[in-house]
């Protein structure tokens, strides 16, 4: 056997072992995490190792604690969902609409210092976000928008503008150059051929940096708990699961279903943006 062969043969191995391994890791804490949320607290407690659940043992009341509201005796995540639905949605329509400018901007335009741009909004990141909390804090309690949900939306814009910029400049630069010159000798300006052309080849990258943006926003605990602690009506999904693990009276089950309910909606939006995802559009876009 050459070593060619050998290369290929151990490769096409080490891959599959190396997929399993990585399903592994990742599918079965949350199935773990799902059988919990759906076995009532007195079948954990009897059998805490079991890895399955019976169907006399199968309960949706854990569920049904976590979303039923707070005055009725349950954890209020349905209103916690929509919170966090509304400041990520928020998010990410602010951050691409500051962002896909600014990175067409750094990709196309020629000026000083454009090749150090990149690394400029990347060293943003240098910075602990414990050292921005208090400053950015009371710069919003001056301005009235503590405790606001506008105001955290604004706040993580700030956070995700640079890696956005960044993230989508390095597509614009693949995106042929020869398209939009085409664009301009059919006389679209500036922001129709960026609007009609670029956006539309753009897409796949728009949809990554669109759910990255996203899950910054719905997973991020410090901003929320710092603008919304005062305020349990505004509170975020994040905030509610960390009520959940500190509180000695929640079940196990109960939280578990909670960490089940912050999980699926970002799980869902992946495999339904995934084919967007990872589709070339910009394929043959240069041909003709």
């Amino acid at each position: 056997m050459s070593r060619a062969q050998f290369e290929e043969r151990f490769f096409a191995v080490a891959r599959w072992v190396v997929i399993a391994f990585l399903a592994l890791i990742t599918i079965v804490p949350f199935g773990y995490m799902l059988l919990l949320s759906v076995k009532p607290i007195d079948a954990l407690l009897l059998d805490p190792g079991s890895l399955w659940v019976s169907a006399k043992d199968f309960t949706l009341d854990t569920y049904r604690s976590v979303l039923k509201p707070a005055d009725e005796g349950g954890q209020g995540f349905l209103r916690m969902l929509l919170n966090s639905a509304l400041v990520s949605l928020g998010t990410v329509a602010l951050t691409l609409l500051v962002a896909v400018p600014g990175a067409y901007a750094v990709s196309r335009l020629r000026f000083f210092g454009s090749r150090q741009v990149g690394a400029l909004f990347l060293a943003v990141y240098l910075f602990p976000a414990t050292l921005l909390a208090v400053p950015l804090f009371v710069m919003f309690a001056k301005l009235g928008l503590q405790g606001s949900l506008v105001g955290l939306a604004i706040v993580y814009v700030a956070q995700t503008v640079p890696v956005s910029v960044y993230m989508m400049k390095n597509y614009f630069v693949t995106v042929p150059y020869s398209v939009e010159e085409a664009a301009a000798l059919d006389g679209c300006s500036r922001l129709q051929t960026v609007r009609k052309v670029v956006l539309p080849l753009a897409l796949p990258s728009l949809m990554a940096t669109g759910l990255y943006i996203f899950m910054i926003a719905w997973n991020e605990f410090l901003f929320a708990l710092l603008f919304l602690a005062a305020e349990p009506d505004r509170w975020t999904v994040s905030l509610g699961l960390q009520q959940l693990a500190g509180g000695v009276e929640v079940s196990k089950t109960v939280l578990m279903a909670g960490s089940v309910v912050l999980t699926l909606p970002v799980v869902l939006l992946f495999f339904a943006a995934e084919r967007l995802l990872t589709e070339g559009l910009t394929s043959g876009a240069d041909k003709g």
